[in-house]
């Protein structure tokens, strides 16, 4: 089984900087792909960010494009998001995902909260 701790998530104005972190445990890291994925108040869960084993492979949504970046620490066994240009629309829960592939990820975290003022 695979354990993931989101941290860093906060309240900020908007045009501001978060940077998520995810520690995992329970299985080694560096055999897993690792995504983020959001969830609004009264809408279903999206997905963000998504990064290979070994790090080589990023890919963003739309609304991520250009402002948010995710990367991966094997050494820490820990991924991170860093969210730049905060947006109120970026409001919400932050998930951190795990699987043996970037397009089955199939364990979650609990989620952080980001609320973007404006």
């Amino acid at each position: 089984q695979v354990q993931l701790v989101e941290s860093g998530g906060g309240l900020v104005q908007a045009g501001g900087s978060l940077r998520l972190s995810c520690s995992v445990s329970g299985r080694t890291f560096s055999d897993y792909a690792m995504g983020w994925g959001r969830q609004a108040p009264g809408k279903e869960r999206e997905f963000v960010a998504r990064i290979t084993s070994n790090g080589g492979t990023r890919a963003y949504s739309d609304s991520a494009k250009g402002r948010f970046t995710i990367s991966r620490d094997n050494a820490k066994n820990t991924v991170y998001l860093q969210m730049n240009n905060l947006k109120p629309e970026d409001t919400a829960v932050y998930y951190c995902a795990a699987g043996e592939s970037e397009f089955h990820l199939r364990f979650w975290g609990q989620g952080t909260q980001v609320t973007v003022s404006s």
